[in-house]
């Protein structure tokens, strides 16, 4: 006994000593309360997004640290919340390996991994001339940073130039409060601060500020990359921009509430099939800031409540086609969320007081008042989970429905959580997964329990309850047991683990209509 406890105080001591070096400190807590607010815009929808919600939570203080997080975790989709302080920079930025990440040196590399947040604290985080480059993964938060002057020319370069770069099969990124910013445009070595291609969607930018560069961000790398779309951007602060703010090349964004100043060559420029919905943005000192432009093929746009303040537009000709300067709706766009409008005439002011890193994460409130946001992600362990003080009544609705999902272990079948016998269970392939009940016709629902197999009770930590119909979450919480929500007509319902201890397995997924 004596020895074994000498090794296990050994280990301890080198798990701290390489957590020094590198700038990782690991805590026990799973609580995500640097994170502030959730996802808003088209980030909500195809099940949301809510990162590491349920994970563990870790200071960062170095990009290694942060890569050192992403490997050290049970598997490629375990949720972690990374919490970043200090100046992340190539000098600490190195690769790091393991089964549960892909990394690279000199650039902050979320490649093929998924439920993941990334927040800023304390003093704040600033990864200079380092970029944040997503690539075939999903669920990711990031919020509370700046990202600042990287090239992809010159010395140091880092992610093709760009602030943050999305590539390759993307789902649902939501960032938020981060400052992006640049030193000039393409002649001194700098691309876009906020580029999504290579089908990438369900993608949120709010309260950020975006200055100081030739190119704001693009949605497609080419006009036959138009597999990008579902992006909002709303109460963000263009400044000192040449163009691209954003550039579109299909699929649909809806951008409101933005403020825009001093943009030299263009703005939102909708092309290739785009399209676009522009509310209540207020465009100021600005140049060509809504059209379609350097192509002949044309985009869209749905325009209302906006102000055009000292906005100044060149005359239609071949490739370039402003929609000023009194622009007028050539499409209409259909918004699946809900969403509250500010004014555009206080936009500037409300804008300026929330958007960005290190402002305290304040939202608007649709009335033009700056408040601090509501409560962190529903997934958050603590929220109450499950209420078997009221059983559901009536038929289990799930006997005599099919079944599917998203993944499963050897062995098991997405059938057995609908076969009334808890001897039989479905489990997922890693420690996150999901499973649904579906009906040919439409089902009202207001009740689902969760059963878990004998000998793994326990193991289901996190979890959301999904609307597949419409990509809405009915209810998130911890535990299995009985959950409720407002009762629902739908043809297929998903009950989604985001997080686990172990394999977990369900046993039986019942749903009742009350």
């Amino acid at each position: 006994m004596k020895r074994s406890a000498a090794v296990r105080l050994s280990a301890t001591l080198a798990t701290a000593a390489l957590a020094a070096a590198t700038g990782l400190v690991v805590s026990t807590s799973s609580a995500s309360a640097a994170v502030t607010g959730s996802a808003t815009g088209y980030a909500t929808q195809n099940g949301g997004t809510t990162g590491g919600a349920g994970g563990q939570t870790v200071r960062a203080t170095t990009g290694t640290a942060i890569h050192s997080a992403l490997c050290n975790r049970a598997s490629s989709s375990t949720p972690i919340i990374i919490e970043v302080q200090g100046t992340i920079n190539h000098g600490n930025t190195t690769k790091v390996s393991g089964s549960s990440c892909n990394t690279a040196a000199g650039v902050i590399e979320l490649k093929q991994i998924s439920n993941v947040t990334i927040v800023g604290v304390g003093s704040g985080a600033v990864f200079d001339q380092l970029g944040i480059h997503i690539r075939d993964s999903s669920n990711i938060i990031i919020q509370n940073v700046t990202v600042r002057n990287v090239k992809k020319s010159g010395s140091p370069t880092s992610n093709g130039g760009d602030a943050i770069g999305m590539e390759s099969d993307v789902r649902n990124v939501w960032v938020d409060h981060a400052t992006l910013e640049a030193s000039g445009g393409e002649s001194e070595g700098y691309d876009g601060l906020f580029d999504m291609k290579d089908n990438t969607q369900y993608v949120t930018l709010s309260y950020s500020i975006l200055r100081n560069s030739g190119r704001g961000g693009l949605i497609g790398s080419s006009e036959s990359d138009r597999s990008n779309g579902y992006v909002t951007f709303h109460h963000n602060k263009y400044e000192n921009i040449d163009s691209r703010a954003p550039l579109l090349r299909g699929g649909i964004s809806h951008i409101y509430n933005n403020h825009y100043v001093n943009l030299r060559e263009s703005g939102i420029n909708s092309r290739a099939g785009a399209r676009a919905k522009v509310d209540n943005n207020y465009f100021e000192d600005s140049k060509d800031v809504l059209g379609t432009f350097y192509t002949s093929e044309a985009g869209y746009w749905q325009v209302s409540g906006n102000i055009f303040d000292n906005v100044t537009w060149s005359a239609r000709s071949g490739d370039n086609q402003p929609a000023g300067p009194n622009p007028t709706s050539n499409t209409s766009v259909s918004i699946p969320y809900s969403y509250s409008l500010d004014s555009a005439s206080c936009v500037p002011d409300v804008v300026n007081r929330t958007a960005g890193a290190n402002k305290g994460n304040q939202v608007s409130n649709g009335n033009c008042t700056p408040q601090n946001p509501g409560p962190t992600d529903p997934t958050d362990p603590t929220d109450p989970p499950t209420d078997p003080t009221d059983p559901p009544t009536g038929t289990n609705l799930s006997l005599g429905a099919g079944a599917d999902g998203s993944s499963k272990a050897g062995g098991t079948s997405y059938g057995n959580v609908i076969d009334g016998n808890t001897g039989s269970y479905w489990s997922p392939s890693g420690s996150t997964g999901s499973v649904s009940v579906k009906w040919s016709s439409a089902t009202s629902v207001a009740k689902a329990t969760i059963r878990e197999a004998a000998g793994s009770e326990g193991a289901i930590r996190t979890w959301r309850v999904l609307n597949h119909d419409t990509g809405a979450v009915l209810a998130s919480g911890s535990g299995a047991g009985v959950i409720s929500f407002p009762k629902t007509s739908l043809k297929k319902i998903t009950f989604e683990i985001t997080g686990s201890n172990g394999s977990p397995r369900v046993a039986e997924f019942e749903t009742y209509s009350g």
